[in-house]
């Protein structure tokens, strides 16, 4: 096992406190008060990260999950917990469930019945979380250092977890009660060599693809994306596939888009997109060539976080950290190109994480360093994105999670 990269988490911590004060491609297809406890069944986890179809807007306030870091100055007490409100976009309430450590990444059971936080310390581990009376369930090590990402396999059955600080990801089993159980396998990403300037390995992202039968790790420290099969008796993970970014992109962020066929890669390190081609099949992702995010060099260093697109494919929105902006794109060719159409400023500083709302009327925005949360009505139509109020006050927020 691989000891934890203290240089690594002190880069994540670093980055989130203290940095930074239209074009095309496309590519050929490849042969790539609280919440309420009632809340309805959720999508599938967030590979793709719009509803299925535009949806009815639904009425009456919805529950908001926030993650934050509890270890540091000014940070939370645990998972933030807020209401908004799916016409008007308005954030109220403010509660904490406690007793979950430094929450900095969210996720929901496909059920809709329990939370999943995981815990981003040096001895990493994951929580969850019953959402009928807020009750922590229990915890178990990742077996890695720094988890920063989590996601629950559609079939409600397995977590997988990515750990920053040892390059490791990372199958629980989930238990009848929602509770992760036993850990059902740990890998770690010892090849290839360590990208420009890292240290080693430090995976970033862990997630289904859309054929449910292949799931992908990102890795920042090594520039590749790994595809490995997972055996849904054992929990056990079979690598079938690497896509190697350009030396020193840093990928961050997959996220696919609707049709199954093409993701989309935010590389943290060269300030880049990339149009990814997905064989559902084999597994097998094709990289292609870097894309503007809409920041600007002279203004300073951009440290793009993540994609999310719209449930019906059309358009795509990128987090730009340091430029503090959301970069809009149209998304054509069926999921083959993306065009950028110019950016929005997020109204706060250093938007670690964004998500659109299940009905895909609203986009959220986590922004670290003004410690608020920022709301945008999504125009289907256009793309086009119009702030909603002001931003909601929430310490260290670095993750939003609306149901």
């Amino acid at each position: 096992m691989r000891v934890m990269n203290r240089a690594g988490l002190s880069r994540r911590r670093f980055v989130g406190a203290f940095a930074g004060t239209a074009a095309g491609m496309s590519l050929p297809a490849c042969d790539g008060g609280p919440p309420p406890s009632d809340a309805p069944t959720p999508p599938a986890p967030a590979t793709v990260t719009g509803p299925d179809a535009p949806s009815a807007t639904p009425s009456g306030p919805r529950p908001l999950y926030l993650g934050t870091y509890t270890s540091v100055d000014g940070g939370g007490e645990g998972v933030g917990t807020a209401t908004y409100d799916p016409a008007t976009g308005r954030i109220s309430g403010g509660d904490v469930i406690g007793g979950v450590g430094d929450p900095s990444f969210l996720a929901v059971h496909p059920d809709g019945r329990t939370l999943y936080a995981v815990n981003e310390r040096e001895d990493g581990a994951v929580t969850a979380v019953r959402l009928s009376d807020r009750e922590v369930l229990g915890s178990s090590p990742t077996g890695g250092s720094s988890p920063c990402h989590l996601s629950v396999h559609p079939g409600g059955r397995f977590l997988l977890t990515a750990d920053y600080g040892s390059g490791t990801v990372a199958v629980h089993r989930i238990g009848t009660s929602g509770a992760p159980g036993d850990r059902t396998d740990l890998v770690t990403h010892s090849e290839p060599a360590p990208g420009p300037g890292q240290q080693g390995p430090h995976a970033h992202q862990f997630i289904t693809a859309p054929d449910g039968g292949h799931v992908l790790a990102v890795d920042l420290g090594t520039d590749t994306v790994y595809t490995y099969r997972l055996d849904e008796e054992a929990g056990t993970l079979t690598e079938v596939s690497r896509a190697t970014a350009r030396a020193g992109a840093g990928p961050r962020h997959l996220t696919f888009h609707p049709g199954g066929r093409y993701a989309y890669l935010a590389n943290e390190l060269d300030d880049t997109v990339t149009v990814c081609a997905y064989e559902p099949v084999t597994g097998r992702l094709t990289i292609g060539d870097p894309q503007p995010t809409g920041s600007d060099p002279e203004a300073g260093t951009n440290y793009p976080a993540q994609l999310v697109v719209t449930g019906d494919g059309r358009y795509a929105y990128l987090a730009n950290r340091g430029h503090n902006s959301l970069a809009r794109y149209a998304v054509e060719d069926d999921g083959a190109r993306l065009r950028l159409l110019g950016t929005e400023p997020v109204g706060g500083d250093f938007p670690r994480h964004i998500a659109l709302s299940p009905d895909g009327g609203l986009l959220f925005t986590a922004n670290q360093r003004s410690a608020d949360v920022s709301v945008f009505r999504v125009d289907a139509d256009s793309g086009e994105l119009n702030a909603v109020g002001e931003p909601f006050a929430s310490p260290v927020a670095v993750c939003a999670l609306p149901l």
